[in-house]
């Protein structure tokens, strides 16, 4: 609809043009290349980042634009991968008490301090990270420095506001409990990693967050905020001097070292092949995850892998295009009427990761698209075709490059990139990686994730028609003369 308005919007203007002189062949070249030089320069033209490191370990990150805004965070390598079973949820609970006032700053007075900056904060919590950050305009960037700060080193955990957001904890947890789909993808997480850390969700349990204390909360923040594992990352129109400056000036409290009897020592999470299925026929959806073990994040198979579910798509019922979508398993789903959507996922965590797909179908639809998707994989594995991964790659960059859209995005960027490699991946070098991929590399890279190895399965819903595991196990190879 919207765009059938900008049409007749642009009516006049375009019968205009179109009246006027029609621009010549070279006129037409000139244009193209110049459309085919702008990607490159995109990429060649990214600002440098800028890293320092403080006397405490924390380093300091930036990338420098002319924008009017910027946002500046605060990434720690911390998430419900370094609790246990007593403390899960600590993380995402520290999270939620972060904004409701520190120390130096109770909660009214934070809120208005934030307020009358105009700014925009907000955070997240996942398995091997949590992360502060804050929007605002350029010119208030020591500002957000100080804020961020207090809020990793004052947090006030008042007990009154303890109470208040457990009750609204255990009303998210309620409200996640119908979303089947982050349902799915929990118990995938508990049957591939059970009995390790990778295993337990990030929001902890019901009874887990019931029992938290404090004491609990302020242990987790005194034994796992330490400026070795974190990150101040900005990006826009800042100044790095200044953000060190600021740094120096505020993060320099930030403890070095870890307490002797608390260093945080990941366990390994072994990846199992197993499954769990959770049946309710009074369910109108089934929502099925299957994955096999993933590399970690500094695995270069990570780009041909992502190549490989770019390959593979994802569709949804609301999308265009019908059934002359590229992808063959959408292409699939549209005649059949197989699914109401899927998705592929690569998640990466430092040592392992989980390489899969999700979908959600009808009951009686299930058997079909499982059959489809396994045959998919295998597809991948065996006979994958150049002119396919010269699409996937396609893709990808565009992905790529739409992480230069704000901001924001950037600056998480950075965030990650330090915390998970070790150093800012510049545009350029990940450019390069995706343009080395081939044919062979996908089927290559797919065959020794993929071909004849033990899945993880979770099922939710409606799931009568799931096949049993070890038919499923069946279908992860092909028989061949």
């Amino acid at each position: 609809m919207a765009a059938s308005s900008v049409c007749r919007a642009g009516g006049a203007a375009a019968r205009a043009l179109l009246r006027g002189a029609r621009p010549t062949a070279a006129a037409l070249t000139l244009t193209r290349n110049r459309g085919a030089a702008t990607y490159a320069q995109t990429l060649q033209n990214v600002p440098e980042t800028q890293v320092t490191t403080l006397d405490n370990g924390l380093r300091v990150a930036s990338e420098e634009s002319n924008q009017p805004t910027c946002t500046v965070g605060v990434w720690i390598g911390v998430g419900s991968r370094h609790e246990n079973e007593k403390n899960n949820g600590a993380g995402f609970f520290v999270e939620h008490l972060a904004f409701k006032g520190t120390k130096n700053r109770p909660g009214a007075a934070f809120e208005k301090e934030v307020e009358s900056m105009g700014a925009h904060l907000n955070g997240y919590t996942s398995r091997e990270q949590t992360a502060y950050y804050i929007k605002a305009l350029s010119k208030d960037m020591p500002k957000a420095v100080e804020l961020l700060a207090d809020i990793v080193q004052n947090c006030a955990l008042e007990d009154s506001q303890v109470e208040k957001e457990r009750g609204v904890i255990l009303q998210e947890l309620k409200e996640t409990d119908n979303n089947l789909e982050a349902v799915a993808l929990d118990y995938l997480h508990a049957t591939a990693f059970q009995g390790t850390a990778l295993a337990r969700t990030v929001e902890g349990t019901t009874d887990s967050i019931k029992h938290l204390t404090r004491a609990d909360l302020a242990s987790y923040v005194d034994n796992h905020y330490k400026a070795p594992c974190m990150v101040l990352a900005a990006a826009g129109g800042i100044s790095h001097k200044e953000l060190v400056d600021a740094a120096k000036q505020h993060f320099s409290g930030v403890p070095f070292t870890y307490k002797e009897d608390a260093v945080p020592v990941l366990q390994r999470c072994r990846f199992t092949g197993s499954e769990i299925r959770a049946r309710d026929d009074g369910l109108p959806v089934a929502h099925i995850a299957l994955a096999v073990e993933g590399p970690g994040w500094a695995d270069p198979d990570n780009v041909v892998l992502n190549v490989a579910n770019a390959i593979m798509g994802r569709y949804d019922r609301t999308f265009g295009g019908g059934k002359n979508q590229s992808s063959r398993l959408a292409t699939l789903a549209v005649e059949h009427n197989l699914c109401h959507s899927f998705q592929t996922f690569n998640t990466s965590y430092s040592d392992t990761g989980l390489f899969g797909f999700h979908f959600a179908s009808d009951p009686l639809s299930v058997d079909d698209m499982m059959f489809c998707a396994q045959r998919e994989w295998m597809r991948l594995c065996t006979s994958t075709t150049e002119s396919e991964v010269e699409r996937a790659k396609n893709y990808l960059r565009n992905a790529m490059v739409a992480q230069l859209d704000g901001t924001t995005p950037v600056c998480e960027n950075i965030g990650n990139h330090l915390l998970n490699y070790g150093r800012r991946i510049p545009l350029e070098e990940w450019d390069a990686r995706i343009a080395a991929i081939d044919a062979r590399m996908v089927r290559d890279v797919c065959s020794k994730y993929i071909y004849d190895k033990c899945p993880a399965i979770a099922a939710v819903g409606p799931i009568e028609q799931l096949l049993d595991y070890n038919r499923l196990r069946s279908a992860m190879y092909w028989v061949r003369f």
